[in-house]
């Protein structure tokens, strides 16, 4: 032992202790630091990208849709979704109460709701939220709570283009309509990317492009917007007007096929996903099908005429305005006595048409009634297309075949009417109806009629928009106007049921060189007006007028022209 300066006992094992602790606590500390730096490097650098780095992906912009002028018809807007991780959210309990009060949520179902997620690390809270309510979440800093970009559908015209257009669900994927149609071209590939993100969830740096986003594409129709609003607004005007149930429209360019507006009625907002109701989003000209009732009687007109037997001038006697075929009683209005196939037409005689569908051999019937598109789908690609009844002839009793040559006993929906008096309207041929001019390219136009048949049957539908026709409400100032009335009682549950009717009126303009058909179908008008020439031909006549003038499509019936012979048409397609 020795002595201090104090006189005090100093024992030298204590400092040797003391130095030992020191020293091998100073080489834990080196120890600590060459493993953690050296040998646990990546280990270490991998845990903390672990909780800070996140694979986060990248919202694709779905193509737009626009009109055959390139008006917007449907676009997708950025907005925020409100997203969190729960087990972060829930230490901030203030904080969760503020974000409940901004997205207007009860904050105990709120916090139920992260709590019954706690072992996720992304829950959604609100999707598609304003740019106002976006900047109050992010204000509020909650560990945890953050927005992410996603796209939500827009469509300017709303109720005007909603069913052909159709509408997409929150994720931006097509349900209905073109927007389903077209959903693979309109759809784009979701991107991904690796991000740096603070402890509340904030993206603070982009570290790395994993998939970069690409876009859908846009989608070019043949709709006319213009039109289209014309359209809409008169049915909608129509409708409203006989207190009917509905109604449907379509308007094609008789040359290429091209659908230029199509409109029903009721009709609904695909901007407020809320107020959809199943029965309204249904685009009924296309997936319904209706017995289409005198609007049938030129195409058994057309059988007749093709089958060489009949001519314009051929007579038929109707008199005494009835008869009886099986347990069927057919009628006139009353007794045209003995007429011609224009008269037929003109007056709209069930008996003259029935008469002549049973002089004709039901294959010819039958074969002209398929060649023009009925019993069979248009290709027009729309979800649900109807395909309509025709039964084979092969089963026709003798009533079958003398009711349908004035439209009951088959059913066809509103776009194939229009598609076959398309036919008549394009010389005889044919051509395949499309809502965008790339589908046309795999289907070609063929000949289902002569061009002397369907110019023959264009010049007696003339007649039934003349002051002594059907449907004289149909004409639209300087212009030729062709077309027919229809009147069709609606089945019930025993049979078809008294006062419930559907108004057609189908026609073409200018019928010196056709350009636009037209089909209108008003759903059970109310009142004593519920004849096609009373309801739908008016809607015809202003919708056709607006049309004609928007295609630029020069008058045909002007004083000056009368005197001298009609335009030469153009040549068969």
């Amino acid at each position: 032992m020795k002595m201090n300066e104090r006189g005090t006992t100093v024992k030298p094992w204590r400092r040797t202790f003391v130095l030992a602790a020191f020293a091998f606590a100073f080489a834990t500390v080196v120890v600590r630091g060459v493993d953690l730096q050296v040998l646990q490097q990546d280990f270490l650098r991998s845990e903390g990208e672990a909780r800070q780095l996140r694979v986060v992906s990248l919202p694709a912009h779905r193509g737009m849709i626009t009109d055959r002028n390139g008006e917007p018809l449907a676009m997708s807007t950025p907005v925020d979704t409100v997203w969190a991780h729960p087990g972060k959210a829930l230490t901030d309990p203030q904080g969760l109460a503020a974000l409940a009060r901004v997205l207007e949520m009860d904050a105990q179902a709120l916090r139920r709701r992260l709590e019954r997620r706690a072992g996720r690390e992304f829950v959604y809270l609100r999707r598609h939220v304003t740019p106002e309510t976006g900047r109050q979440v992010a204000a509020l800093e909650i560990p945890g709570v953050g927005l992410q970009r996603e796209y939500h559908r827009y469509y300017p015209f709303g109720e005007v283009t909603a069913h052909v257009l159709g509408f997409t669900d929150i994720d931006d994927r097509g349900l209905a309509g073109l927007e389903l149609a077209f959903d693979d071209h309109l759809s784009g590939q979701v991107g991904a990317k690796r991000v740096l993100q603070d402890r509340h969830g904030r993206i603070i740096r982009d570290v790395e492009s994993i998939r970069p986003a690409r876009p859908g594409k846009d989608l070019r129709l043949t709709i006319d917007q213009r039109i289209q609003y014309l359209a809409y607004r008169e049915l909608k005007a129509a409708v409203v007007a006989h207190g009917a149930r509905g109604g449907s429209l379509v308007l094609l360019d008789a040359r290429t096929g091209g659908i230029l507006a199509m409109a029903n009625q009721p009709s609904f907002n695909p901007n407020n996903r809320d107020t959809l109701q199943p029965g309204r989003t249904r685009n009924r000209a296309v997936t319904d099908s209706i017995e289409p009732g005198s609007t049938m009687k030129p195409f058994t007109v057309v059988a007749a005429l093709e089958s060489g037997r009949f001519g314009p001038g051929s007579q038929l006697e109707t008199g005494p305005g009835y008869f009886r075929v099986g347990e069927a009683l057919v009628r006139d209005h009353r007794n045209y006595g003995t007429i011609d196939l224009r008269t037929l037409l003109v007056k709209s005689s069930n008996v003259g048409a029935a008469r002549l569908a049973l002089k004709l051999e039901p294959r010819r019937l039958w074969e002209t009634f398929y060649a023009v598109g009925f019993g069979r789908r248009t290709g027009s690609g729309f979800p649900g297309e109807a395909h309509g009844r025709l039964r084979d002839f092969l089963y026709w009793r003798e009533v079958e075949q003398a009711t349908m040559a004035f439209g009951y006993g088959l059913s066809v929906s509103v776009l194939q009417l229009a598609q076959a008096y398309a036919a008549l309207a394009n010389d005889g041929v044919l051509v395949p109806v499309h809502f965008t001019p790339d589908e046309v390219s795999y289907r070609e136009p063929r000949r289902v009629m002569s061009q002397a048949t369907a110019r023959s049957v264009v010049r007696m539908l003339e007649g039934v928009v003349s002051p002594e026709g059907t449907a004289s409400r149909a004409a639209v100032e300087g212009y030729r106007v062709a077309g027919k009335t229809g009147t069709a009682r609606k089945l019930g549950s025993d049979g078809y049921a008294e006062g419930r009717h559907r108004a057609l009126f189908a026609g073409m303009a200018p019928a010196s060189d056709p350009r636009l058909v037209m089909v209108v179908m008003i759903d059970e008008p109310a009142g004593e007006e519920y004849y096609g020439g009373q309801v739908a031909a008016p809607v015809f006549s202003r919708v056709m007028q607006g049309a004609l003038r928007l295609m630029d499509i020069p008058p045909d019936d002007l004083p000056e022209l009368r005197t001298v012979s009609g335009p030469e048409r153009r040549a068969p397609a």
